[in-house]
């Protein structure tokens, strides 16, 4: 059996992954269609692909547009790529020919599932926000059946399609199997991440606290590698300048490899980041408390969604990108002096997460496609 896996979302797609190679008995051979590039201007080579092909599984790039509330030519130009992107979408999928499609949302899951479709190919999406964006709505046309990490994003698809399945989440984050470094816990450690690609607003935010933060906890910082902003060479001079003391506890890192965030997340004792649906789950079952940052013009307010669900079970704090600065470090004090209180309120939150996500979505793609 071939299987495509396709979508914006890259943490359940290897939840997916790893089930699939878990079992002795199943043979699947794996195809991934997604962005060569992170961005394509920069040329600068994606989180997913460097992942897949680490795991040496065929990885098919596929270039597409979106459709983008904001009016600017950076906009017009990506609604000038979507015809291309079903052009090639159509390519991929006539010369790969697989047996069943398992997209992750984004848009650039619309034109495999559009074709997929078309082409009579049974089509599987997994939306993990509680509130989905305009691409996982159009691919639920598309698809045979729908999976939900949330039951409130039910009343967004077609009832006979839905299946609350929770969100799958990666094994790798829950087992400490590779040290990219290793930390000596002299004090509370805090990771720092503003996803795949990192977030130059969340840099941009640290930087101005990062001394003070420095003298209170260990800082563990993902900052991407967008050459557009150089975040990451920019740390690294602010590192160089810090005495010593100071420097030995910051980590600056691009990014961290799928096998390296079981050891981030078995270190940390706080999380600072974006609070997309993977990070969410992720941390509800390790029972790490988080401040998020909410991207401000995720789809439908997705993420203050989330973040407000951590918040009001009492396993973190809302920080906005527009406020002081010096309110983030306010906030990271306040969880470590009760950071016990926090950990217990995950017991509220224990609902949302299903073990065994992952291994039902792949029974339901072997027992249909």
């Amino acid at each position: 059996m071939k299987l495509m896996l396709t979508g914006g979302h890259l943490a359940p797609a290897l939840a997916i992954v790893e089930e699939l190679a878990g079992r002795k008995n199943t043979h699947v051979n794996l195809v991934f269609v997604g962005r060569k590039y992170a961005i394509d201007s920069e040329q600068t080579l994606s989180l997913e692909y460097k992942e897949i092909t680490k795991k040496n599984i065929s990885f098919v790039p596929l270039q597409s547009g979106r459709l983008s509330r904001l009016l600017n030519w950076r906009s017009v130009k990506s609604l000038l790529k979507i015809p291309g992107g079903f052009i090639n979408a159509y390519l991929i999928i006539a010369r790969e020919r697989p047996d069943a499609v398992m997209t992750f949302g984004g848009y650039i899951a619309v034109p495999v599932a559009f074709w997929s479709f078309l082409f009579r190919i049974p089509v599987f999406t997994h939306e993990q926000t509680v509130n989905p964006g305009l691409a996982n709505r159009i691919i639920a046309r598309f698809s045979r059946k729908v999976y939900l990490s949330f039951a409130e994003a039910a009343k967004f698809f077609p009832a006979g399609k839905t299946v609350i399945t929770g969100n799958p989440v990666r094994t790798a984050v829950l087992k400490v199997d590779k040290k990219p470094f290793t930390i000596e816990k002299t004090r509370p450690a805090i990771y720092i991440t503003g996803g795949s690609l990192g977030s130059h607003s969340i840099n941009q935010i640290i930087k101005e606290i990062i001394v003070k933060l420095l003298n209170c906890y260990i800082v563990i910082h993902q900052t991407g590698e967008t050459k557009e902003y150089h975040d990451y060479e920019d740390l690294l001079k602010i590192k160089e300048k810090l005495p010593k003391e100071l420097a030995n506890r910051y980590y600056p890192v691009k990014h961290f490899f799928d096998d390296e965030l079981g050891y981030i997340f078995h270190v940390c004792d706080l999380v600072i980041g974006r609070s997309g649906a993977n990070t969410f789950f992720e941390l509800a079952v390790l029972n790490k408390p988080a401040i998020f940052i909410p991207l401000p013009w995720s789809g439908n307010g997705e993420q203050e969604k989330h973040a407000r669900i951590f918040a009001e079970a009492g396993t973190g704090e809302i920080f906005y990108q527009s406020e002081d600065p010096r309110t983030l470090l306010a906030l990271a004090d306040k969880i470590s002096t009760d950071i016990n209180r926090y950990r217990r309120n995950f017991r509220s939150l224990h609902h949302l997460y299903k073990k065994n996500a992952a291994e039902y979505i792949v029974n339901e793609i072997l027992a249909q496609a």
